[in-house]
């Protein structure tokens, strides 16, 4: 069969997996009768509740006579790193755009990888059946992107396509049948090119690993594509480093390649496959795996620096070890070090004493996604305020700027431009109409200015307004920006809340828990109206008389306690707090730095 590999990449919500889902449908990869969920690709648990794609998966289908290798990518740049690798893997790009929407900045970042390595795109307007679809509007904007994206003649010569990926239906012509995906096929086969290496089967075998698994039965999977030659299961092949040092020598025991959503085995891998194989015991992520005789390792894409940094220790509150099984500091580093060599976008340091460690990532969602997913695995964490990482080159000091691109109500503009530029350092680089009474904004902010920033945004516009960010450049440290203005309710005993005393610290603020719940000394129960601390007790019952009065014998009411979830958490502290995660609850709660740290904790301020 010919083969065609690509990748479908696209912002946060444009529709990329349920495109996929019909692609899957209309090749036939399912039978008539078959049960399948709606985005099938997204097999994760999170990826599910959340409705974003976090882990780039490979899937196949076929066309009349092509197998067509499809790649589906996040579209949040937190996850840039899955991307990275993925981009290596395919010939071409399918880059679905919302027509109402235009190209936003998760597009801008993962296209401008796509570009860089000389692939030719597609370009799919999705969605050209919502009212507010603007599909020419938005097909200028993608020509704009890719010109300022540095993007050849080739590459600027993009054929385009009217669909709807919902109604599984994809066009030349906006006017067109509507019927079904066929053109869309026919055009990823005639436009994007075969793989180069099926010219060269005869030699010697090549493969680069860009994700790595695990199973029960088999131990470590490696994906990739094979770049040359070909591989029976059973032979004997190696591994090599970035570097070209030899890691291991292993004999492949299982060679898997995607058919539809399944993965079968077959007795042979030929080069231009999308394959999985099973066998070694330390190769990894980079990793060249090749022939005996090869001794040069394959080229393997760099991948961006991480640009936050979050400490992760045990959890040493006085509830630690109620509901999760795993609070070892031990079992806390295994468990990251293994995520780091799966997720190459993550660095892991050890701190002083081996009680806490250090994990440097893209953002503040990649960073929540590995908590919940830790949480959910029994283990009990204490996690610290995020620290943007900063550089000096020359002998400036340096930090991250994202920028941030922002649809708000025309009414609430001037509330969020007064944040971002204001006390936030931002700079305003373009605001325009963007129809139907909203106004987009593109600021340049630096990344400590956008760290909580989420919550005071959706306060500010009602709740209607859409924040997206990625990273932008590296600038001058633009001086200190202040955090949180108000202060917290710390709670100052140990026992369980009673609603009495809950009701009368309400007048001193917003509650974070409600009544009959276990609390400690130092746990924040609340946020104070003021900007500064103060220790309560909610704990304090009624006294009680046997005198009986109407005034003073109302029932409690309590307010609905805020509930914050764990990025909104993580964002919300201050240095001073920490996050407590248990497979159950969240809670804030303070913590008492001794003076050196203190010192440190100013100084990255």
């Amino acid at each position: 069969m010919d083969l065609r590999n690509i990748a479908i990449i696209a912002h946060v919500d444009h529709g990329k997996t349920t495109l996929v889902d019909e692609l899957l449908k209309q090749s036939g990869a399912f039978r008539a009768n078959q049960a399948v969920a709606e985005r099938a690709m997204d097999s994760n648990d999170l990826e599910r509740e959340r409705g974003i794609t976090i882990f780039a998966k490979p899937t196949s289908v076929e066309w009349k006579t092509t197998r067509i290798n499809i790649v589906d990518t996040p579209g949040h740049a937190d996850f840039g790193g899955e991307v990275e690798r993925i981009l290596s893997m395919v010939d071409g790009v399918v880059l679905l755009v919302d027509a109402a929407e235009g190209p936003m900045p998760q597009t801008k970042f993962v296209t401008s990888k796509a570009l860089a390595l000389g692939l030719r795109p597609i370009v799919v307007l999705n969605k050209v059946d919502k009212p507010d679809a603007e599909p020419d509007r938005a097909l200028d904007e993608c020509f704009d992107l890719f010109a300022s994206l540095d993007a050849n003649d080739d590459q600027l010569d993009f054929p385009h396509m009217y669909a709807s990926g919902r109604n599984g239906w994809a066009d030349h012509e906006l006017d067109g049948p509507r019927k079904d995906l066929s053109a869309l096929f026919d055009l990823i086969v005639n436009h994007v090119p075969a793989p180069k290496q099926i010219a060269q089967k005869n030699d010697d075998f090549r493969m680069l690993a860009t994700t790595l698994g695990s199973d029960p039965f088999v131990g470590r999977i490696l994906t990739g594509r094979v770049e040359s030659g070909t591989l029976k299961v059973g032979a004997t092949v190696q591994a090599l480093s970035r570097i070209g040092q030899k890691i291991e020598q292993f004999r492949v025991t299982k060679i898997r390649a995607f058919r539809g959503l399944e993965e079968a085995d077959i007795e042979e891998a030929t080069a231009g496959d999308i394959v999985s194989l099973s066998g070694m015991a330390k190769a990894t992520v980079a990793d060249t795996i090749c022939a005996l005789a090869v001794e040069e390792p394959l080229d393997a894409q760099p991948i961006d620096p991480p640009t936050i940094t979050v400490t992760f220790g045990i959890n040493d509150s006085p509830l630690a070890g109620r509901e999760g099984k795993k609070v070892q500091s031990r079992v806390i580093r295994d468990r990251l070090y293994k995520e780091a060599e799966s997720n190459v976008a993550i660095k892991i340091n050890d701190t002083p004493g081996g009680e806490a460690f250090e994990v440097s990532g893209r953002g503040e969602l990649q960073m929540g996604v590995l908590i919940e997913n830790m949480r959910r695995e029994g283990f009990e964490l204490s996690i610290s305020r995020p620290q943007v990482i900063m550089r000096e080159i020359d002998g400036v000091r340096q930090e991250p700027i994202e920028e941030a691109t922002i649809d708000v109500d025309d009414e609430y503009s001037g509330a969020v431009i007064e944040k971002l530029t204001g006390t936030r350092k931002g700079e305003l680089a373009e605001m325009r109409p963007a129809g139907a009474g909203k106004t987009r904004i593109i600021a340049l902010v630096p990344s400590r200015g956008l760290i909580g920033y989420h919550g005071e945004f959706l306060t500010d516009t009602r709740g209607t307004g859409v924040l997206n960010r990625v990273f932008h450049s590296w600038a001058p440290y633009k001086g200190s920006i202040p955090g949180r203005r108000a202060g917290v309710l710390i709670s100052m005993e140990n026992g369980v809340s009673v609603a009495y005393a809950l009701w009368n610290l309400e007048e001193r603020g917003k509650m974070m828990i409600g009544a009959q719940e276990q609390v400690y000394t130092g746990m924040i129960i609340g946020e104070h109206s003021r900007d500064n601390d103060l220790e309560v007790n909610p704990l304090k019952g009624k006294k009680l008389t046997n005198v009986r009065a109407s005034g003073s014998d109302d029932a409690v009411r309590l307010t609905t306690p805020m509930s914050l979830s764990l990025e909104e958490a993580i964002a919300y502290i201050n240095d001073d707090e920490l996050v407590e995660v248990t497979p159950n609850t969240v809670r804030l709660r303070k913590r008492y730095l001794d003076p050196h740290e203190r010192k440190r904790m100013s100084k990255q301020s």
